[in-house]
């Protein structure tokens, strides 16, 4: 086979030239075929003429920010996956942003390789033709079913409640089934770069999640420990149609 041929097309939305310079070439690298753009007009006009795999998109650009570029995309029901890069870190821009559609969120500055690890976890979710996760309002894995936008979790159709950080982290490991998560990525995710909290606070709200669906630390059905890693989200999940 052509390996030409078979590369995933990225498109890389950022009004920083420096930035471009310096991930380009390494998206290259990965075996990527890319594209970019410096503004969310010009993305726009890209993802309609180019069909990328998955757009890298800044948030903070002129003319029309990142998270406009998501809504019109979603809202004309093109559902490219999109990986949202900002300097902006706050729990709520993080929650929205996923509610509309995001399939992930990467705060600036980053590790270059951490973004390729993101993309290619990205990728292997939506490979397979199907609709990304984010693009549902209800998420289900098993017994247990969520509601992103009303916030609320059920399992074995009975409401459970928790408080909105572990929801936040329960929604961030469903969007990411079978993903080994560290500690610091979800603190990241879910808390934002702006709270002085260590990763304790993941913890807790791991303890909190597993006394909710009555899960076993020691045999998880849902939330498994990695030594030395972080936690992984077991069960496949799927997307609910309303």
């Amino acid at each position: 086979m052509d390996q030409t041929m078979s590369r995933e097309k990225l498109l890389v939305v950022d009004d920083e030239p420096d930035l471009l310079a310096e991930l380009v070439p390494l998206l290259k690298r990965a075996g990527y075929e890319v594209q970019t753009a410096a503004d969310g007009q010009q993305a726009l006009q890209r993802v309609q003429r180019q069909q990328p795999d998955l757009v890298v998109l800044d948030v903070l650009m002129p003319h029309m920010d990142g998270r406009e570029v998501l809504r019109s995309l979603r809202q004309a029901g093109n559902w490219t996956p999109v990986i949202l890069l900002t300097r902006v870190g706050t729990p709520a821009e993080r929650a929205f942003s996923l509610q509309e559609g995001a399939d992930d969120y990467i705060n600036k500055p980053f590790e270059p390789m951490e973004l390729i690890a993101r993309i290619q976890a990205v990728l292997r979710r939506t490979r397979q033709g199907k609709l990304s996760l984010s693009s549902y309002q209800k998420l289900a894995a098993g017994e247990l079913v969520i509601d992103r936008h009303k916030r609320q979790a059920w399992h074995r159709e009975k409401s459970i409640l928790l408080t909105a950080r572990a929801f936040g982290v329960l929604e961030y490991l469903m969007l990411h089934p079978q993903e080994v998560l560290t500690r610091e990525h979800l603190l990241d995710q879910v808390w934002g770069w702006s709270y002085p909290v260590g990763t304790r606070a993941v913890d807790m709200r791991i303890t909190e999640i597993r006394k909710a669906l009555g899960d076993d630390a020691d045999r998880p059905a849902f939330i498994e420990t990695v030594t030395g890693q972080g936690y992984c989200f077991l069960p496949e999940t799927r997307g609910v149609e309303l």
